[in-house]
């Protein structure tokens, strides 16, 4: 039992490590900011990132639709980096697509979601090419966790109608 859980807290470890290396990443930041979000420099790259995006709003739909979005298909016709290429660009288009409204709580919710299904779509990515057991576990649980976290975050926006249409 020792053992096993010095291997959770290893990968819990590892795990947010990957996090903060994501966060990094996502956000357009060194690792170094990613790390201290609260440094000048976290702020300044993360508002000038900011600018660079072009998101949806709730009253341009029309934004939205210009392109059919792309769709993540997990197969093994393609290289497991071929495939997390394709699933960072889907999360990328639906990050950009999100209908933001300027309410923090909606905007949020909406980024999120495409964000968790690039965690999904990841994940079943791995479990086509790994066999290693514990990565597999933590690939599974992740799929669980983030497609229950999405249910969680659409009822949200059910539940919040009145939030949609706020600019």
């Amino acid at each position: 039992m020792q053992r096993y859980r010095k291997k959770l807290s290893r990968a819990a470890g590892t795990a947010t490590a990957v996090l903060l290396l994501a966060a990094g990443m996502c956000f357009g930041l060194p690792l170094a900011y990613a790390c201290e979000p609260d440094s000048p420099q976290a702020k300044a790259s993360a508002d000038q990132e900011m600018h660079h995006h072009h998101h949806g709003t709730a009253s341009d739909p029309q934004q939205a639709d210009a392109a059919a979005p792309p769709v993540f298909v997990a197969s093994t016709a393609k290289s497991f980096a071929a495939l997390m290429d394709d699933a960072m660009a889907v999360m990328d288009d639906g990050m950009k697509r999100a209908p933001m409204n300027g309410q923090s709580e909606h905007d949020f919710v909406t980024m999120m979601i495409p964000h968790h299904q690039g965690a999904v779509d990841m994940a079943k990515a791995l479990l086509l090419y790994t066999k290693d057991p514990e990565l597999r576990n933590l690939a599974l649980g992740i799929i669980a966790e983030q497609q229950n976290e999405i249910r969680v975050m659409q009822a949200w926006l059910e539940h919040h109608p009145d939030s949609a249409a706020k600019k």
